[in-house]
């Protein structure tokens, strides 16, 4: 208990979003399975039938186990340090970015599609790691079995690349199409926010120009 509250010192928005995303889905995958269907965003139905409370909740359910696992990892890895950093009003404000702006993304590549349908909350946990990315570009994490650490800017492509990979593959409900909207959504933000981090970020990985 210790050290969960530790875990949640200064970082209230990232324990209580990540404390949702895992409860809502395990609720939704292993008791109530209706909840699923009931919150899932269509984007061609979202206006006709004003399923708009849908661009939110569907954030907060995932597709499966693995799917729950991988993005709460994910998240817990950047977004407890990031809020931190930048404070919890900016934090919360940057998660919401980034969820509406890779739903946004998706409503207009996939508007035309009656059975298309995807939950998940990778577009805004996306949107947290890029833009954690920037403010710390020299972190790194580890993943098992993978004995030696990653850096963030490498596992942060390989997400992407394997987004890509999943996105031609159309399995499921996961918006794979997201992530980029999503990690464009995290750099946008910063550049908007606080666009010193940019150039701090460029001249920490690469040097001066």
């Amino acid at each position: 208990m210790q050290n969960l509250m530790a875990l949640a010192d200064g970082a209230p928005a990232s324990a209580l979003l990540l404390a949702a995303m895992v409860i809502a889905s395990l609720l939704a995958l292993y008791a109530w399975p209706a909840i699923l269907d009931r919150h899932l965003f269509r984007p061609y139905w979202f206006w006709p039938r004003r399923q708009f409370t849908t661009l939110v909740t569907s954030a907060f359910l995932h597709a499966d186990l693995p799917h729950v696992l991988f993005n709460a990892f994910t998240f817990w890895a950047f977004a407890f340090a990031l809020e931190r950093q930048i404070g919890t009003p900016r934090f919360v404000a940057l998660y919401a970015f980034g969820l509406l702006v890779s739903s946004a993304g998706t409503w207009l590549m996939h508007r035309r599609e009656p059975n298309y349908q995807t939950l998940g909350a990778s577009g805004a946990i996306l949107a947290v790691l890029f833009a954690a990315i920037v403010y710390t570009p020299s972190q790194s994490i580890f993943i098992l079995p993978i004995p030696i650490p990653i850096p963030a800017p490498l596992f942060a492509v390989a997400y992407l690349a394997y987004s890509v990979w999943a996105s031609r593959q159309s399995r499921g409900h996961i918006n794979h199409d997201a992530h980029l909207g999503g990690a464009l959504a995290g750099v946008l933000f910063v550049l908007l926010t606080d666009a010193s981090a940019i150039a701090r970020a460029w001249q920490q990985v690469f040097g001066r120009a």
